[in-house]
């Protein structure tokens, strides 16, 4: 564990691991870096990876107000400074993050997973106003129920009557993962707030001159497909990769079917001419 200053003053804390070519993770939203360590286990032997918590998490300093994703970019361009990695994975809202960062930081090689990027309205954003009314109201396990549904709507669990998903959603929010991701539940729909407001046409991400992997889970919500193919066309040195039996926590999870395709893709040498699809 190191600390390092962030453009602001504050501390942020760098967890690190592993020998070789650094990897820098962003992490997703309603969790911390405690749920990426398995993956940064698996990837230590070829990589050094490189975990810190966004601001408002854990050992991370709060986040300044109102919030933006400016902060989260500054802090992303301190670690990668300090690091000198040249690799970045984001995942979920970490990918928007990352991917904006890819803008105007030094970025060799991104690999977005499930990256939760609005391109012409296929980010599904029906839910957010009842999630933030819920979340209004003091009731946050129905903010949450609302949320998991309407994040993936491919699950079964989103098929249920309202009232059977709140049942289980109470008894999730009793485990250690359920318990954070109730507490950050307020900061996941910001966080969606702001990604839907950047809604827009995938050349808005052209000048993104790192070369690209998107992927998604077989088993994750179906809209990051349109969104991979919408981003793949705009980018210009980005391929999509389907991983199969994995779903939106398959970074999580680590399994080889998806840390050997990361490893092999961060392992190869940057060219331009790697483009297309795997």
């Amino acid at each position: 564990m190191e600390r390092i200053t962030a453009r602001d003053g504050a501390s942020i804390v760098l967890h690190s691991t592993g020998t070789g070519p650094g990897v820098v993770v962003v992490h997703g939203g309603g969790v911390t870096i405690d749920v990426y360590r398995r993956l940064a286990t698996a990837l230590a032997d070829r990589f050094t990876v490189h975990l810190y918590n966004r601001r408002g998490r854990a050992d991370a300093p709060p986040r300044s107000l109102p919030y933006t994703f400016e902060q989260d970019i500054d802090d992303l361009a301190v670690v990668l400074e300090h690091t000198g990695s040249g690799n970045v994975v984001g995942h979920s809202s970490g990918g928007f993050i990352a991917l904006q960062a890819a803008l105007r930081l030094p970025i060799a090689r991104l690999a977005l997973y499930d990256a939760a990027v609005c391109v012409d309205g296929g980010f599904p954003a029906a839910w957010l106003a009842p999630a933030q009314e819920a979340l209004r109201a003091g009731d946050v396990a129905r903010g949450l129920a609302i949320t998991a549904a309407g994040i993936n709507p491919q699950m079964a669990a989103a098929k249920l009557p309202f009232g059977v998903r709140l049942v289980i959603i109470r008894a999730f929010m009793r485990t250690p993962i359920g318990r954070t991701m109730a507490d950050l539940l307020p900061m996941t729909l910001e966080e969606s707030a702001l990604i839907r407001a950047h809604d827009g046409p995938a050349s808005q991400w052209a000048g993104v001159t790192a070369e690209v992997l998107l992927a998604r889970g077989a088993d994750s919500p179906p809209y990051y497909d349109d969104l991979n193919e919408a981003l793949a066309s705009a980018l210009p040195r980005a391929r999509t990769l389907l991983i199969p039996r994995s779903g939106h926590d398959a970074v999580n999870r680590a399994y080889p079917r998806f840390v050997d395709p990361l490893a092999t893709f961060f392992g190869a040498p940057v060219t331009p001419e790697r483009t297309g699809h795997l």
